[in-house]
């Protein structure tokens, strides 16, 4: 028989990108005493990775759990990039209720709908949390609009529509009910989750069924599974079956070796576990994110949403430049091809395939953000290897005809931008879809542009709207193919030989373009080496000293002056090189290249 479990709560955190999920978890860790008074704790004590840390951003969902009042709130951190949406989707399934925060001045944007879309399919129970309260331009009752008018789009029912709205600073520690309380703390919050949120309810004496929602990954035990049990009981040393209901030949015999539970940041080791209790699994080397551990005498997988399938992909190949191997430590391809499919242990939404190369490997994934992160992550592991342009994945629907994916293009943008941006984006197949004014003189131009068009543009957006405006994209549908498009209107400045980079030569290099690189830097014969500012390729030899003779000083040189380089970040270089180049990675450098580095085979393909 079903029975609700009073003293435990499963919530999700869902938001746009920066809408302040992590600083929110933050403040209900702190007054729910999980640190010690006087303990220093950093700030997004929950995004633990590097990564993360830097770009301020979420990747991988979090769990935490807190107490409150008696009972156990688990609480799960989840990423607000489209790109990591795959992990958004999974992680609702352990979870009976979410909180959505919506920041007071941005208000609902894409993301936004996206996560809330998947709530309210999932009949999952709703607070809305407006955060950012404090800010000096948050205009919170509108905000309260903008969601209940989004509710009513995605066809919320009459009891999704009644759902409770917060105000929030997550930031200041507070929350309250009615803009005109006064509040010094998170406990409206708390009370709202207890009150508003199911309890979890299961058959505590029916068969174990507990559903892998995410996977974790630790080089000591290897993977960790994460789930919610659904029926049942799960305890230590007890036999299981392990099933996956969209792949009916999965059935193995596995034991339960160690069982965790979430209290705070720390996992804790615990005999047995009972229905609606999030706990963490490890010893069963070949568990995957949907799988189902099952009762032996009566065992019966839980569905689980299919994983979102990726939209771009890259190819990743062993370097074959000239200065290969002699920054990175590992540098063969058995080398790539075990990290790539490692990365899949943690990171569902990515593919990696092989090819007719054993130097190559397709990787697919959500997006140009989802893949540089796996870029960058591989590189400061010591990794090195080129990547080819990003390149959309095609469909062909039943009868023939070729489809592409389309996203949703939100920008944010001073007016006077407005018309430049739409121009561009009108070149890239965009099309405006509406336009409305902000209070403040600021734009939102809505366009459904192919997912082509996007690769490439962030760089440029950022120099037409000098630094101001804002992008917001997310996958819409796949739609028949809209046409060429042309994507870069520069060519390349490439190096003529090998050796090192001289003033002199870059001096009069200069003159033709924007440089890359400085004076006293390797390059090699087919390596770009800047950016034209015509259409076509020009060959320039940066080497080149000057002859002394003796009617010149060689003090002469020293006159010379060089425009700084631009030194190209890594979603930079990824965006600049065009489908005839590699970008170079190493732990150390960045470096452009042809990919056919001989000057004479280069042309002879072109003429082709």
């Amino acid at each position: 028989m079903k029975t609700k479990r009073e003293d435990v709560r499963n919530v999700a955190i869902i938001a746009h990108v920066d809408h302040g999920k992590t600083t929110l978890v933050d403040g209900l860790l702190k007054q729910s005493g999980v640190f010690r008074e006087n303990q220093e704790v950093q700030e997004r004590v929950m995004d633990s990775n590097d990564i993360e840390r830097e770009r301020g951003i979420t990747i991988l969902s979090k769990n935490t759990a807190v107490f409150y009042k008696g009972t156990k709130i688990n609480i799960i951190d989840t990423p607000g990039h489209a790109d990591f949406g795959g992990e958004v989707e999974r992680v609702l399934k352990m979870v009976n209720g979410v909180i959505l925060l919506v920041d007071a001045f941005e208000g609902a944007m894409p993301q936004t709908k996206f996560v809330l879309k998947k709530a309210l399919e999932l009949d999952l129970k709703v607070i809305v949390c407006i955060n950012k309260i404090d800010r000096p331009e948050a205009r919170p009752n509108e905000v309260v609009d903008e969601v209940l008018e989004l509710l009513m789009d995605l066809d919320a029912s009459d009891e999704q529509l009644d759902c409770p709205f917060l105000y929030a600073s997550a930031k200041r520690g507070h929350a309250m009910l009615d803009l005109n309380d006064t509040s010094s703390d998170m406990t409206p919050l708390f009370d709202a989750i207890l009150k508003y949120i199911p309890a979890p309810e299961g058959d505590p004496d029916a068969g174990t069924q507990l559903l892998i929602s995410t996977i974790d990954y630790n080089e000591y035990v290897g993977r960790i599974g994460v789930g919610k049990v659904d029926n049942g009981k799960i305890a230590v040393n007890q036999e299981v079956m392990l099933m996956n209901h969209h792949d009916p030949d999965k059935k193995k015999k596995v034991k339960i070796s160690k069982l965790y539970e979430f209290d705070g940041l720390n996992k804790i080791e615990v005999r047995e576990a009972t229905v609606g209790s999030i706990v963490a699994i490890s010893g069963i080397p070949d568990i995957h994110i949907g799988d189902t551990l099952c009762d032996l005498e009566n065992p019966e997988p839980i569905p689980f949403q299919k994983i979102s399938e990726p939209t771009i992909s890259m190819n990743f190949m062993v370097n074959d430049s000239p200065l290969a191997g002699q920054e990175g430590k590992f540098v063969t391809s058995r080398h790539i091809r075990d990290r790539l499919f490692r990365e899949l242990n943690t990171d569902v939404s990515l593919r990696v395939e092989e090819t007719d190369s054993a130097d190559c490997f397709k990787v697919s994934g959500r997006g140009e953000l989802h893949l540089s992160v796996l870029i960058e992550n591989m590189r400061r592991e010591g990794y090195e290897f080129a990547v080819s342009k990003a390149e959309v994945i095609y469909h062909t629907d039943e009868r023939g005809k070729l489809l592409e994916p389309i996203e949703l293009a939100y920008v944010d943008v001073p007016e006077e931008f407005s018309g430049t941006v739409i121009q561009r984006l009108s070149e890239r197949k965009g099309e405006l879809q509406g336009m409305s004014l902000g209070s403040d003189g600021s734009s939102r131009l809505e366009f459904s542009i192919p997912a082509r068009g996007l690769i490439g543009f962030r760089g440029n957006f950022l120099t037409m709207t000098k630094g101001t405006g804002i992008i917001n994209t997310i996958f819409d549908e796949y739609a028949p193919y809209k046409g060429d498009i042309q994507y870069r209107k520069q060519g390349s400045l490439i190096a003529f030989e090998s050796g090192e980079s001289v003033t002199y030569g870059l001096f009069a290099a200069q003159q033709r373009g924007t440089l890359f690189i400085g004076p006293g830097e390797r390059v090699y014969g087919g390596m770009v080496i800047g950016q034209n500012g015509k259409a076509e390729d020009i060959e320039l030899n940066v080497c080149k000293t000057k002859h002394l003779t003796n009617t010149r000083s060689s003090s002469a040189d020293e006159a010379l002056t060089l425009t700084p380089p631009k030194i190209l970040s890594l979603e930079e270089a990824l965006e600049f090189i065009d489908k005839d180049e590699l970008l170079e990675v190493t732990p150390k450098s960045l470096r452009i290249r042809k990919r056919q580095l001989d000057s004479r085979l280069r042309k002879r393909e072109s003429m082709k």
